[in-house]
């Protein structure tokens, strides 16, 4: 393959993963990242990188007149729902002016094809729990938002331009590389079983359960939890959809299945083997009893197959992960 792909922001935490399978099947990869929130040698096949901002149009411009691409994958946004609330300009600006930005330098230099990170936000709280492609889209918080209007920007630009494109909605992305080369390492991170695995670890005093009377079977939330390799695989599944001429769409990235919270901690103390000082907290604003995909366009349309489709996996690869982090 002699096609040099764009992918921004591809030094956090998904955007590596995606890299290294891309490099790893054979694609030339230029990672653009302004390392805010990624990390330079989290590119482990020696990727070329060049540090900068989605907002330089100028740094932009000549990145594009010099390497053509004709595809990219688009992953560099701010991603914490809670904070959108407070600084939802951050979010307006970062990712829906800064993808405008992008898009319209694509549009002039002839980009083909567009791989989009987009979110589970923006279903907001789906009826029953269960979101699939054709529930209503009413994002509750400015980051499901900013995604949204990211996605109809897309929507649009494919109607009038010959780009074709996927936006890829993530449910909730846990676990590391299996082989603990990269992981996530964002400071501060709200993932649960990253946390929960900081708490095993010792790195955190207690670990907080939002909201024990939810209607669940055990009283807290209920989430889709998807291993970050399976969700990888899918953005290079989407890329082959594409390449082949698929028609621009938008799919749901999950299991289809969900666990509780309690469910999830009792995992990490199995895996680590030690206890965990849980403080049962208020619910959060925002937060659906339920939030569970219904991913089976992806698997028609693109032939994707989880291989990690197990809880007790996703959490040993998060905990080899922090536990190599704490040994640093």
């Amino acid at each position: 393959m002699s096609e040099t792909i764009l992918v921004t922001g591809g030094c956090g935490y998904i955007g590596s993963h995606v890299v290294r399978q891309l490099s790893e099947s054979g694609y030339s990869v230029v990672v653009y990242d302004n390392l805010s929130t990624g990390f330079r040698d989290a590119l482990t096949q020696g990727e070329e990188l060049v540090e900068g901002e989605l907002a330089d149009r100028e740094k932009l411009e000549k990145l594009f007149q010099r390497c053509r691409f004709t595809t990219v994958l688009h992953f560099a946004a701010a991603i914490i729902a809670p904070e959108s609330v407070s600084l939802p300009l951050k979010y307006y600006g970062n990712n829906t002016r800064n993808t405008l930005g992008l898009l319209e330098v694509c549009v002039t230099y002839g980009v083909k094809r567009f791989i989009f990170s987009s979110t589970a936000a923006v279903y907001g709280i789906p009826d029953g729990g269960v979101a699939s492609e054709e529930s209503t889209l009413l994002p509750i918080n400015p980051y499901g938002t900013s995604k949204l209007m990211s996605e109809w920007m897309l929507r649009d630009v494919a109607a009038a331009h010959d780009m074709r494109y996927v936006a890829l909605r993530y449910f909730n992305v846990a676990g590391a590389d299996p082989q603990a080369r990269i992981g996530q390492r964002t400071p501060e991170a709200t993932h649960l079983i990253k946390v929960a695995c900081q708490a095993a670890l010792g790195m955190r005093e207690n670990i907080s359960v939002y909201g024990t009377d939810y209607p669940t079977p055990d009283g807290t939330g209920i989430r889709d939890y998807i291993h970050i390799e399976d969700l990888a695989s899918a953005h290079l599944r989407a890329l082959d959809y594409l390449e082949k001429g698929g028609e621009s769409t938008a799919m749901n990235v999950g299991y289809g299945h969900g666990s509780s919270v309690r469910e999830v901690l009792e995992v990490v103390k199995k895996v680590s083997g030690a206890e965990l000082n849980i403080l049962e907290a208020e619910r959060r604003p925002g937060d659906p009893a339920s939030l569970v995909a219904k991913a089976d366009k992806i698997r028609a349309l693109t032939g994707w197959e989880p291989h990690y489709n197990d809880l007790e996996k996703i959490v040993a690869d998060a905990w080899r992960w922090e536990s190599k982090l704490a040994g640093k």
